[in-house]
């Protein structure tokens, strides 16, 4: 018997919407603008414990004391205007508390100085730029192409997942000191005549090799945490969302992302492609992995049967039975397809997500949870 596909019901939910002249837009606005701000300076007083140095030598912190001016200026006007507007005016006050307290500290005119290095910090510039950046794009993207246009911004469980946000970039030097001790470890893997000749090959070609590695690695280990009985409780922290955007795919238990992108990095390095080939595919994989979690719709062509899509990778996140246990890939179909867990009705997308059993709706809990049920 052929499953009966439904239509997902997303309800209208008007005390979470953004309106203008209503003061949530402003008060938001002033509460991020100005803890990103605070976080900013604090980033500039201390660089080497709140910076990471495979970042700093990307962006120029001159340009970015630019950017943090307007940021610091555009807070306070719109935690006025939540009082003028007289709503939302608690967004407003902790937005114009931040925003003092950052001008108190030195706010943009901070002194840039030379950088010594430490082993391990947080990630503070890499959480504030993916952010702004995220937020910007990617929900502008939501509002002017959704699939479901009733869903709000602020969808039950946004702050959670703000919070893994959140950890997953501070955290972004641990991910990379655990994988470079672990490369460490493998020089005798490496072929260096191999890298010789995969360097030789021009870069399109070293980013095609490196996307389909990366997608096979990333296919089989996570196929394995779906189907090891004693892994799945660790992925089963990320399925847990219920609501798809852009900020679903960052719900990842810390265990789980560890062993995620060190294998994956352990692998594209024994590859030895050039560096410049490596940045263009970490660019590619971090917007794809926002995109495919994304509430979007927006035609992908014949693209949709060559590349992880939208649509494709909710069908994986759904609580459906025909696509539990579907889709792994993360780049392209193609192994999917290889080895027979691959579902795309094209017609349709998934009505439920989520998991079959629910998990704890808290940080603490979820965190917990796969170690309760081992």
């Amino acid at each position: 018997m052929s499953y009966q596909y439904q239509q997902r019901e997303v309800p209208k939910q008007p005390e979470k919407e953004f309106i203008l002249g209503k003061g949530r837009i402003s008060g938001y606005c002033s509460a991020f603008l100005g803890g990103l701000s605070l976080l900013a300076v604090l980033a500039y007083l201390f660089p080497a414990y709140l910076t990471t140095a495979e970042l700093r030598s990307v962006y120029d912190p001159q340009v970015l004391q630019q950017v943090l001016k307007y940021g610091m200026w555009f807070s306070l006007f719109f935690g006025v205007l939540t009082f003028v507007l007289n709503s939302h005016k608690w967004l407003g006050f902790f937005g114009l508390s931040a925003t003092l307290v950052a001008f108190a500290l030195g706010g943009y005119s901070i002194p840039l100085n030379d950088v010594p290095a430490q082993p391990l910090s947080l990630g503070v510039d890499w959480l504030i730029l993916a952010f702004l950046g995220s937020t910007i794009i990617f929900t502008s993207l939501e509002k002017l192409f959704p699939k479901y246009r009733d869903q709000v911004i602020l969808r039950d469980e946004w702050n959670l997942d703000f919070i893994y946000f959140c950890i997953n970039h501070l955290l972004i030097s641990v991910l990379l000191l655990v994988g470079n001790y672990i490369v460490s470890q493998l020089h005798w893997a490496m072929n260096s005549d191999l890298q010789a000749t995969l360097q030789a090959l021009p870069l399109a070609v070293q980013v095609l090799l490196v996307l389909i590695v990366a997608d096979f690695i990333l296919y089989w280990e996570h196929r394995t945490f779906h189907e090891v009985k004693h892994l799945w409780p660790f992925h089963a922290v990320h399925h847990s969302v219920e609501t798809m955007d852009w900020l679903a795919g960052s719900r990842s238990h810390i265990v789980a992302t560890i062993i995620e992108r060190s294998l994956v990095m352990v692998a594209l390095y024994l590859l030895g492609v050039d560096k410049a080939a490596l940045d263009i595919y970490v660019t590619i994989a971090a917007l794809q992995a926002i995109i495919i979690h994304s509430n979007l719709n927006i035609p992908w062509g014949p693209l949709k049967f060559i590349v992880v899509t939208p649509q494709y990778h909710h069908w994986h996140h759904s609580s459906e039975a025909p696509a539990i246990d579907t889709n792994y890939a993360a780049h392209t179909v193609l192994f999917d397809r290889l080895f027979g867990t691959y579902h795309m009705p094209i017609a349709h997308w998934p009505a439920h997500y989520g998991t079959t059993r629910r998990l704890p709706r808290t940080l603490i809990g979820q965190f917990l949870y796969p170690f309760k049920k081992s």
